[in-house]
């Protein structure tokens, strides 16, 4: 897969979310890329209304990560503050990349090195002149 779609409101960036989370499967990583208030959070929530998770979705910015439960698990890690892998595995998150069970669904993976390679997703989030967004999601 390697599509672009221009999200125009938060709402469509959620509806990206949805429709992505279709395609997931149980042990799948999905990297979101983008700058600081590019829509990452709302895509997530979208990847869980997609995987029929009730709770409400928030940054899991000052936690590390959240774990909902749906169709299958979401673990949703930041790892804005992270430095290495090391210092996932130090707070225990290594074990969700990729995930044994579930989807794991991490921003700003770029701060780690090999995760975006390891990506079974990568999804990136480019700010427009115009305020809208370009989503572009390819399968590794």
């Amino acid at each position: 897969m390697n599509k672009t779609i221009i999200s125009r409101e938060p709402a469509d960036t959620e509806e990206i979310g949805v429709n992505l989370a279709g395609q997931l499967r149980d042990g799948m990583l999905v990297s979101l890329v983008g700058p600081l208030g590019s829509g990452k959070t709302t895509l997530v929530k979208g990847i869980a209304r997609g995987l029929l998770v009730t709770d409400v979705v928030v940054s899991p910015s000052y936690v590390l990560a959240r774990e909902y439960k749906g169709r299958f698990a979401l673990h949703h890690v930041d790892a804005y503050r992270v430095a290495s892998l090391n210092e996932l595995a130090e707070a225990g998150l290594d074990a969700q990349l990729p995930p044994e069970h579930g989807v794991t669904v991490v921003e700003w993976p770029e701060r780690i090195d090999g995760l975006v390679e390891a990506s079974d997703i990568l999804v990136y989030i480019e700010l427009q002149d115009d305020g809208s967004r370009r989503v572009t999601l390819t399968t590794h």
